[in-house]
């Protein structure tokens, strides 16, 4: 218990002091809380005395019960007040901390990373994962530390009007913690588990989600949720599981404070029998009984959430574990932009894609990258943009090894226009700025009428301000496409690579996009990917990529006249360009 508070402060970071603040205003809130008791013995004893002496009790005291009661309800409110909102803040701001630091992370890790953990289980981690601790860990802090000072604290108090009833309250309290003890123990086996089925859980819903179109223009809605279906009756399993275990030691947990509370109305009842104990302390006892584990007993309640957290906590540190691909690097502003790659092999697991390539770009040339699918042309950008590492050789960016920058200055340099474009569920404007922030208007509307999409955003029904849906949905794919452009326009890198940017649009966008490429690529280095003619003629330098090997490379004019694959891939695109139904 107390390991995972520790970690609770530690995972707090910055927001660690509004904690411990917390704490000490929990102890003021649970001395408050015991204050009614004080002022029920101070009455109890006047009503004694006054019943001994024959004497009538005087206003003042009767005011001073009433003050004690007042103030202990008033520190109550108050303190209690300050305590949940200063830990509320730091639990809400902790996670929000967390989820952006996590964010900056992924940016920074291999794309590797990103293949063998699924979408669902990153998701699960920065949503489920740190929304139980952003939910539970200030519940869980309350109640414990509420529960054990004001258990001690009432244990003190009756300690000191009889030591046999001190000694039993405070025995059935270590007890207590010994079956809690036992309870986190149990949970180390089962909560990892738990945190599992919940990931797995999260993983089938997406994919079910993303797959959608699929499983209903296949017809197999009743098949394809059976993954969904196993990862609920799998997390169902794993919480009732969790729960059969948790209620079984939770009701032991209870039953020590009970029969402790019982034990001290039964041992007060026969000391004052006996002559050994006084009215006062015997009614003290039976009065206290019934308040003094009214708290802690509320720690069992969440106990088994505990080692929940503590689940928690570690999935986020194996998250925060993964290396980044930049942390020996430093920020880099290269003089010149030339690329060059030297000797490099890669391969993705076990199947090798690059096999010791080596080729140079000059700055402000523009270069184009054919052949058949799969022969690892659009890996060849991703290791220029260090998505991933070279597994032997190197790849240069102005005489600088990739692996010498920061993941931030080496993109700082290069705009990627893909194939497959992703927008953000957000304005067309800050879909646009993604790419440089700070952006004025002025700026934003020039880049989209150098990317030919300032017509078609002006017609839409808030311009700029039109929200589009998550990935682009609402617009067409020549639309979104230009406004990728448009993106990396105004971002102004040095770099631009283009992969098979044109390759799904339709002929009607396809002059307007050639039109923003254009605009795009002015006096930059430029690497493309393409299938189109029109796309690659023009090129300084195009290379043949087959089979991991750069089997031809030269301009337009000169690889037409050789035979290989590059003659044989124009003359196939000449002829699919020129098909009818006769």
């Amino acid at each position: 218990m107390l390991k995972t508070i520790k970690r609770i402060l530690i995972f707090s970071g910055k927001h660690r002091g509004k904690l411990i603040q917390s704490f000490a205003l929990d102890v003021i809130f649970s001395i408050c809380q015991a204050m009614p008791i004080f002022a029920m013995v101070y009455a109890l004893n006047s009503i004694i005395v006054a019943r001994d002496t024959g004497e009538n009790i005087t206003m003042e005291t009767v005011f001073l019960a009433f003050l004690i009661m007042a103030v202990g309800l008033a520190g109550k409110i108050l303190f209690g007040y300050l305590a949940n909102e200063k830990r509320s803040i730091a639990c809400f701001s902790m996670c929000s901390d967390k989820r952006i630091e996590i964010g900056d992370r992924l940016k920074r890790m291999p794309m590797g990373y990103f293949s063998s953990n699924r979408l669902g289980e990153i998701s699960s981690a920065v949503t489920t994962t740190i929304g139980d601790i952003e939910n539970k860990a200030g519940d869980i802090l309350d109640r414990i530390i509420v529960g054990f000072v004001h258990a001690v604290i009432i244990s003190i108090v009756i300690s000191i009007f009889d030591w046999r009833m001190g000694i039993i309250s405070i025995l059935a309290i270590i007890l207590g913690m010994i079956v809690n003890s036992i309870l986190q123990k149990k949970s180390i086996d089962i909560a990892p588990k738990r945190q599992e089925a919940q990931g797995a859980l999260v993983s089938a819903v997406l994919e079910y989600i993303q797959g959608i179109s699929i499983v209903k223009s296949f017809g197999l809605g009743e098949k394809s949720n059976r993954a969904v279906d196993e990862a609920i009756e799998e997390s169902r399993k794993r919480n009732m599981g969790l729960e059969k275990v948790f209620n079984k030691l939770i009701a032991l947990y209870l039953y020590v404070f009970k029969i402790a509370a019982c034990t001290i109305i039964l041992m007060s009842c026969y000391l004052f029998s006996g002559g050994r104990l006084s009215l006062l302390s015997t009614l003290m006892m039976v009065v206290s009984s019934f308040v003094i584990y009214s708290y802690i007993e509320l720690i069992g309640t969440v106990s088994g959430v505990l080692r929940l957290l503590d689940s928690s906590m570690d999935k986020i540190q194996t998250v925060e574990e993964i290396p980044l691909m930049d942390e020996s690097g430093r920020d880099i502003q290269p003089e010149n932009y030339n690329i060059e790659l030297k000797n490099v092999s890669f391969s993705y697991d076990e199947r090798k894609i690059l096999d010791n390539i080596t080729l140079t770009i000059p700055q402000n040339s523009t270069v184009a990258i054919v052949g058949p699918s799969g022969g690892g042309k659009s890996t060849i950008c991703s290791l220029i943009a260090r998505f991933w590492d070279v597994n032997e050789g190197r790849v240069l960016l102005g005489g600088y090894d990739v692996k010498e920058y920061t993941c931030e200055s080496l993109m700082r340099n290069i705009s990627m226009v893909f194939q497959n474009v992703y927008l953000f569920h957000d304005t067309i404007l800050n879909n646009i700025k993604f790419g440089y922030p700070e952006a004025t208007m002025e700026e934003v509307v020039e880049a989209a009428k150098r990317a030919s999409c300032h017509e078609f955003i002006e017609k839409l029904p808030e311009g700029y301000n039109t929200l589009i849906g998550e990935g682009g949905s609402s617009l067409s794919g020549g639309e979104k496409q230009r406004i990728s452009i448009a993106r990396a326009i105004l971002k102004d890198a040095s770099i631009i690579i283009l992969d098979e940017a044109t390759s799904s649009v339709d002929p009607e966008n396809e002059n307007q996009l050639q039109l923003a490429i254009r605009e795009l690529t002015k006096y930059k280095t430029v690497i493309m990917i393409a299938h189109r003619l029109s796309t690659v003629r023009n090129a300084d330098k195009i290379f043949v990529l087959s089979g991991g090997h750069i089997v031809q490379s030269g301009k337009h004019e000169e690889l037409i006249r050789e035979k290989g694959i590059y003659r044989e891939f124009i003359q196939i695109r000449k002829k699919a360009i020129g098909w009818n139904l006769g």
